[in-house]
């Protein structure tokens, strides 16, 4: 990285999003500077540099701002790419590995906030095909070490910052991830243990925990 390069990240310590830009940087070994958000009261730099979304993460390279956290990762394998690569060569498994980033952003996602937020059948609805999108990554992983094969990269990143949520998951989802799908955890604590960029990055699953309660109790849900 030349001398005059600024790297700003906007960010929430929590947000898997966030998490995902952290990662991919600490891959790349690119210094920057972590600005924490307060979504509650955004700051006037983040107001100005995402006007669309207004959200966080938002990578802002030497007064660029850059926005999504897909979009950002691989900003950051282009920009930064005489470093270890993070998408796959062949077009073919590139193109892979972005529809199954898409498919956690939209499906992913989407399921797993109703398992905090919502009872009854809604709640058990969620809960059935969260699971399901979970087997359906763990086909795609196989007996492979990492989703790309030996090497760990952009659909890595991309779902194991999901992994310290597990937790809530678990907690108000009555799911059991050790049992339902055994691949997966294997492969999260496999990205931990072998990765510093993920195990220097992730929180801890109780502090998220901690999190969401609060989260809860200020929108006058009962834990």
């Amino acid at each position: 990285m030349a001398e005059k390069d600024e790297v700003i990240l906007l960010d929430l310590w929590a947000s898997m999003f966030g998490m995902r830009a952290r990662v991919a940087l600490a891959e790349k070994g690119i210094p920057y500077e972590d600005k924490e958000e307060d979504l509650k009261n955004k700051s006037q730099l983040l107001l100005e540099m995402n006007p669309i979304h207004k959200k966080i993460p938002v990578l802002i390279h030497n007064g660029k701002p850059i926005c999504e956290s897909s979009i950002i990762v691989q900003y950051i394998d282009d920009v930064w790419n005489d470093r270890a690569p993070l998408f796959p060569v062949d077009a073919y498994a590139k193109a892979r590995a972005r529809f199954w980033v898409d498919f956690i952003d939209k499906k992913l996602y989407q399921t797993a906030r109703p398992l905090f937020t919502t009872k009854g059948e809604e709640h058990e609805a969620a809960r059935i095909e969260f699971v399901d999108i979970l087997k359906l990554l763990e086909g795609e992983l196989g007996d492979k070490p990492y989703f790309g094969g030996e090497s760990f990269g952009y659909l890595d990143i991309s779902l194991i910052t999901f992994y310290p949520w597990f937790k809530v998951y678990e907690t108000y989802g009555k799911l059991d991830f050790e049992n339902e799908v055994p691949k997966l955890i294997a492969w999260a604590k496999r990205c931990i243990e072998n990765k510093e960029s993920v195990s220097n990055t992730l929180p801890d699953s109780a502090k998220v925990v901690a999190f969401v309660q609060g989260w809860r109790k200020n929108l006058g849900f009962e834990d």
